[in-house]
């Protein structure tokens, strides 16, 4: 017996170190290199889709410049400098070794506010519309950054990517001016139901109990917003009731006729497209509102995710004394609703807006939505017919210029619209009030 023992014993220690040992060669197979699982679980599902960063064919493209597609987008993030405005100024680059907190990427998909337009306008968060990254994907992306941001690396543990909770960012209140030196409206937060649009109209006065001059406009919102506007009306004997959310759209996404036809009765009188804004208008010039005027705060937002997100805006004016107006500006609202696009086409719209008595212009900006390309205006008329004096590439952080010399316009003299579209999805666009239809508008201010 003492044979056979010994050769089960035998048996049994083969047995135990064979399984050693293939656990061991387990343990040692290579993982899968970190920047493959960014490319495969974020950036192919979130990113390089259709209309975003897939191709130059996006209608975004011009905008971004930025493809993320696999086999590209390493090339195109690591070392590499950001386009946006703010974030060039302050020379990021999109994607820096070891630094996170200075990559741009970083603060474009994290949900902190101190890491999302904290000093600096660096336009929404990304991905765009609600649909946010979970905190487990931004976490492992800022390992990826401070580990050095290699296409070798493959040491980041994917043990984070379990935690699916959306990174949703907050935002800090924005701070009311000064007293005396202007005011602040707002619109608190509220919900913005899952995979759907939610806009929103706020009536309320403004506290200034004598006249004032604002030739400052400065805004905050959430970051799964598609425009924050300011309306004054035409009417002021038909006004909406104030200090009340008055939707544009029910649950089942009809329109809300009442809401529809109060719109009407706006005109414009501040903001756009971009809800981190901070506009300052040519010295000496100024918009005056009387005492206690109605303004309709507007607040559109779009939730493409099965989570409840929420809505949040501010609006400070900032004023100046009356000695120092030497202009009362006035509010330009350019509308061209004839606008509508093929499927697959690219397509441009021109229309003429000319004025009955001597205007001049101080500033101007655009809004269009995601297909739009090329937004431009020119003067009409006169000697300076043709002139183009405003180009806009940018359809989520529209261009806003100012003119410190005004241009004048004569009587019958105007401006001009030319605005080219790319529709790169599946069915035609026409001008509309959602995200995913067109719109053509030139704002601005004149006197």
């Amino acid at each position: 017996m003492k044979p056979f023992a010994s050769i089960l014993a035998l048996l049994a220690l083969l047995f135990l170190a064979l399984n050693g040992c293939e656990k061991k060669t387990v343990e040692n197979t290579p993982e899968k290199l970190s920047f493959d699982i960014i490319e495969e679980q974020v950036f192919a599902t979130s990113c390089a889709v259709s209309g975003c960063h897939s191709s130059t064919s996006d209608a975004s493209y011009a905008q971004h410049g930025l493809l993320l597609s696999k086999g590209v987008a390493f090339s195109n993030l690591v070392g590499k400098m950001a386009k946006n405005s703010a974030a060039a100024a302050l020379k990021l680059q999109l994607v820096k070794p070891f630094d996170a907190d200075n990559s741009f990427l970083f603060h474009k998909i994290s949900c902190q506010s101190t890491h999302h337009s904290a000093t600096a306008n660096f336009g929404s968060q990304m991905p765009l519309g609600g649909n946010y990254l979970t905190q487990g994907q931004v976490e492992f992306i800022k390992r990826w950054i401070n580990a050095g941001a290699t296409a070798t690396e493959k040491g980041i543990s994917t043990a984070v990517l379990k935690d699916s909770s959306a990174c949703q960012q907050d935002i800090t209140p924005l701070a009311a001016p000064v007293a005396g030196k202007g005011f602040q409206m707002k619109i608190d937060l509220f919900d913005v139901p899952k995979n759907f649009e939610r806009e929103v109209f706020f009536r309320a006065n403004t506290p200034n109990t004598e006249p004032v001059y604002v030739n400052r406009i400065e805004m905050k919102g959430r970051s799964n917003s598609h425009h924050f506007v300011v309306y004054g009306f035409r009417n002021s004997t038909v006004l909406p009731q104030p200090n009340v959310l008055r939707d544009i759209r029910n649950l089942d996404g009809s329109l809300n006729l009442k809401t529809t036809g109060e719109m009407q009765n706006h005109i414009f009188f501040g903001g756009g497209t971009d809800v981190n804004s901070d506009v300052t208008l040519p010295a000496g010039v100024a918009l005056k509102v009387d005492p206690m005027t109605p303004l309709d705060l507007n607040a559109h937002y779009f939730n493409k995710t099965n989570l409840l997100l929420k809505g949040e805006n501010y609006v400070n004016f900032h004023t100046i004394p009356v000695s120092n107006v030497q202009f009362v500006a006035k509010t330009l609202d350019l509308n061209n609703l004839d606008i509508s696009i093929p499927a697959g086409q690219r397509k441009t719209f021109s229309k003429t807006f000319t004025f009955t008595a001597v205007t001049r212009v101080v500033m101007l900006t655009s809004h269009f939505h995601r297909f739009g390309e090329k937004f431009v205006i020119k003067i009409a008329g006169g000697p300076r017919n043709g002139e183009l004096v405003y180009t806009n590439t940018d359809w989520l952080h529209p261009f806003v210029k100012s003119f410190p010399t005004p241009i004048v316009l004569q009587p019958g003299e105007g401006l001009t619209s030319e605005v080219t579209y790319y529709n790169s999805s599946s069915k035609a666009v026409a001008f509309g009030l959602t995200s995913e239809d067109e719109m053509n508008i030139i704002f601005g201010y004149y006197y």
